[in-house]
């Protein structure tokens, strides 16, 4: 199938391979300039095209270059760098978020030919996390930014995770780091589908946002903000089968702008332990129907909401998700959707390897930080080595032979070494009072003390 070179690579880093190939499937640069020029705005080519961008931006989002400087270096762009920085400050959010949605619609497609959707957790329901993202302040390389002692905010976004496939499905990207997440709901409903079930948290509480999910015949599991009034139909009651006395249900209502009256359930969750910010007790609105999740079932699938911070830490840890040097709002928000879409491949690469290992617990034992690790220390000698017209087989393939190819590569994988490493519980840090009154001591003569 590979010629020599090729295979030396897919047996001692299949890994890095795998994610080549889905770049060569999901962003081939002809059909990617091609979607470029069917969803562009103002933007057009010139110098520049769309896929020599994204390959530059995806090395250091990847983190296999340390820069946008560092990565034009390494790339065939003619255009001078102030042209490329030009370029990148005007993407247009809408292409952001258009090839966020692009790839991972190609990305659901692969993980279900490779038969590796996880089940949903409440059956008959397609769950979607939702939450929101502020990309850190900027560096402030920009002359309106260089005498602002206040951070520099240059945007946020409102992210979607498809909880059966994990991949980030939908993003809404806004320039104005300062906006408030309802500001972005109008575009959320609009992508709402029946049968989805939508959990989010309290930041997200708002009449209007909850209204728009029941009228689309979605559902909701979102924790009740005190600012949002209900009306107790009834005391709150023990729920039904439940022994510890820490759960409790009662029906509310909630009345809309037009005057319309619904009816949900709110479930009182008491808490052991109470929460980083001093909350002794959770209280979850839902509409969903009691014959189809009673309240432990509910307070349950809430808890699966850690599944989206989970992400965003993958996000932070494992890829430039936030690349400090960009400054302009487009620039970016442009750079964290390419690190949305780079998650997305990793997504694709654990689907193949649940599936070509079927016997080992995938998602609890392999480590996304020596995934990455290996990705990052191999990509350049991939490139350097392998010559360009050997991944056209991944581009022609059709999409069974694709995925069989995935498949091959995944069974490659050795996964003793990617393994994670189990930590014990933490210790308390030890008080540190000798030599206080001291700027520094000799290592070397505290060890000969013993």
């Amino acid at each position: 199938m590979f010629d020599d070179v090729l295979n030396r690579f897919a047996e001692r880093a299949p890994a890095t391979v795998m994610v080549r190939a889905l770049l060569e499937r999901l962003l081939n640069a002809e059909r990617l300039d091609a979607w470029f020029e069917s969803v562009c705005q103002l933007q057009y080519t010139k110098k520049i095209l769309f896929s020599s961008l994204v390959q530059l931006m995806m090395q250091v989002v990847c983190k296999t270059q340390p820069s946008v400087n560092a990565a034009y270096r390494k790339t065939s762009i003619t255009a001078s760098i102030v042209a490329v920085y030009d370029k990148l400050r005007g993407v247009e959010l809408s292409t952001s978020q258009g090839l966020v949605r692009e790839v991972a619609q190609g990305a659901a497609d692969l993980i279900d030919q490779l038969g590796s959707t996880l089940p949903e957790r409440l059956s008959g329901y397609r769950i979607r996390y939702l939450d929101g993202n502020c990309l850190e302040a900027s560096q402030r390389r920009l002359r309106a930014l260089r005498n602002c002692a206040a951070a520099p905010l240059p945007g946020k976004c409102l992210v979607v995770f498809d909880a059966a496939r994990r991949i980030i499905s939908d993003v809404f990207p806004c320039a104005d780091g300062h906006a408030q997440e309802r500001s972005l709901f109008h575009q959320v409903l609009a992508r709402i589908q029946a049968g989805e079930l939508w959990i989010a948290d309290r930041n997200f509480c708002v009449k209007s946002f909850l209204v728009g999910l029941a009228r689309q015949r979605a559902c909701f599991i979102i924790r009740h903000h005190n600012a949002l009034s209900v009306k107790p139909l009834e005391a709150a009651q023990p729920a039904a089968g439940d022994t510890t006395g820490r759960l409790f249900e009662q029906a509310v209502q909630v009345t809309d702008e037009p005057g319309h009256t619904w009816t949900w359930r709110r479930i009182i969750v008491k808490l052991d332990t109470p929460t980083r910010n001093g909350d002794r007790q959770l209280n979850l609105l839902t509409n969903l129907p009691a014959d189809v999740a009673d309240a432990a079932t509910i307070a349950e699938v809430y808890r699966t909401r850690w599944t989206i911070e989970t992400a965003f830490q993958k996000l932070e840890a494992h890829l430039n998700s936030e690349i400090n040097p960009l400054g302009y709002p487009q620039a970016a928000l442009f750079g964290f959707c390419l690190a949305l879409v780079a998650y997305n491949l990793y997504a694709v690469v654990m689907a193949a390897l649940r599936a070509a290992h079927p016997e080992a617990n995938v998602d609890e034992t392999v480590s996304e930080y020596y995934l990455a690790n290996e990705i990052a220390n191999t990509t350049e000698g991939l490139d350097i080595a392998v010559d360009e017209h050997q991944w056209a087989m991944f581009v022609q393939a059709s999409h069974t032979q694709f995925c069989a190819m995935l498949l091959d590569l995944a069974r490659r994988v050795d996964l003793k070494a990617m393994r994670k490493n189990r930590r014990g519980p933490k210790k308390p840090l030890t008080k540190r009072t000798r030599y206080k009154d001291k700027p520094h001591v000799s290592t070397a003569k505290l060890l000969a003390a013993g």
